[in-house]
């Protein structure tokens, strides 16, 4: 069902930063709803009277529900679902559990975030790294990344958006090739989850790392990792502890057969709730119809700054999501999000390191960034375009 005017103003009624700023910056942190905010506080508050064990004992179910929400965002099996710190953090738990060795290949692509490359280059294995080309209009070539798998690649590791792009790659399709070739398939949903309509089944994913806090409108502090059951024996956490493995003997210990082998026993337990209510306030309002949403208001804002002669989009690519990429002559990145901010409107900036592939792909050096989210309306992208060209003038 899409979302009408009537709802969409209902949803911002329930999220009281509307308030107060015109927040174009989801792809960094969204604005939580009331209820995702008052959750965590209310929990918070409890444990400040209660003891934090204390309470974690007394709503042990309702944190258990949360990998149910989790599960159930992404059509998964709770046992598959690991709840961690951060998409960083899932993501490295993942690649780090895989046994490399010397001459094995990861294959990922030119939008590959910052991270994820490093992960690759600090590896003591020093894996090989093959990077899939782009065709002239942006997107993904799927028969070159279909010759590059060979014998020795051991994973293919995609980033869904790029931080620095709104393009999404065809994580459906790559994985079709990875299930068809038997190759291990990770895929960054960090930017996605939340804003797309993510089925692990169809993306035929092992493995999948997201965030909390930025399209899903959950706390900071929160990701997750999701891990194919059938996968799940043959990766080995890099760390472990009293959580994730059992000591059962002096010089024995077994690790534990789900996804929470992957976690540590300490963490934020009133984040952990609010995760739950994020994923719950998504999977109520519909993905479909937010994905729908998204891509009506990237359009619209997109369509308006074509119109600029010294604003320049640098978007490429057949599918376009919430995230806008652009620049403004004669400023810095730094200097529009600083104007926009003193007036009111919040976006963020890229620099070259963020995603170097790509930026050096495209010539540049840094890039403005706008991101739009199904809470979002027209008058505030009006808004934002009459700023940039005030700027511009």
């Amino acid at each position: 069902m899409a979302l009408n005017k009537a709802k969409i103003q209902e949803l911002r009624e329930a999220t009281e930063g509307f308030n107060h700023v015109i927040h174009l910056n989801s792809a960094g942190a969204s604005l939580p709803p009331n209820i995702v905010r008052d959750t965590v506080i209310d929990y918070l508050k409890e444990e400040a009277l209660s003891g934090g064990y204390e309470l974690h004992r007394q709503r042990a179910k309702e944190l258990e529900a949360t990998y149910d929400s989790i599960a159930k965002l992404i059509n998964a099996f709770s046992s598959e679902i690991a709840l961690v710190e951060n998409a960083t953090a899932a993501w490295n738990a993942a690649f780090y559990a895989i046994d490399w060795q010397p001459e094995d290949e990861v294959i990922c692509n030119q939008g590959d975030y910052a991270s994820n490359y490093l992960a690759y280059l600090h590896h003591p294995a020093k894996p090989i790294i093959k990077v899939i080309p782009n065709k002239e209009n942006g997107d993904l070539d799927l028969e070159a990344f279909e010759r590059m798998v060979t014998a020795k690649t051991k994973l293919v590791s995609i980033t869904h958006m790029a931080t620095n792009s709104g393009y999404l790659a065809p994580a459906e399709e790559i994985g079709l090739i990875c299930y068809q070739k038997g190759v291990l398939y990770l895929l960054d949903a960090c930017q996605t989850v939340g804003q797309y309509p993510i089925d692990v089944a169809e993306i035929h994913c092992d493995m999948l790392s997201a965030t909390g806090r930025k399209y899903l409108r959950g706390p900071r502090g929160t990701g997750f990792l999701y891990v194919r059951r059938k996968n799940l024996p043959i990766l080995r956490p890099a760390m472990i502890d009293l959580h994730s493995a059992e000591w059962t003997g002096e010089h024995s210990y077994e690790i534990r057969s789900d996804a929470r082998m992957f976690e540590n026993w300490e963490g934020n337990r009133a984040n952990q709730v609010g995760l739950k209510v994020a994923a719950d306030y998504a999977n109520e309002i519909g993905l479909e119809a937010i994905w729908e949403r998204v891509q009506k208001l990237s359009q619209y804002a997109r369509k308006k700054l074509e119109d600029f002669e010294k604003v320049h989009c640098h978007d490429e690519g057949s599918v376009l999501g919430g995230i806008i990429s652009f620049t403004v002559e004669g400023y810095s990145a730094l200097q529009v999000q600083d104007y926009l901010h003193l007036n009111g409107v919040n976006i963020s900036w890229n620099g070259k390191p963020n995603t170097y592939l790509d930026m050096k792909a495209k010539g540049l050096d840094e890039i403005a960034r706008c991101s739009v989210h199904y809470y979002n309306n027209e008058e505030e992208i009006d808004r934002f375009i009459e700023l940039l060209q005030q700027l511009s003038q």
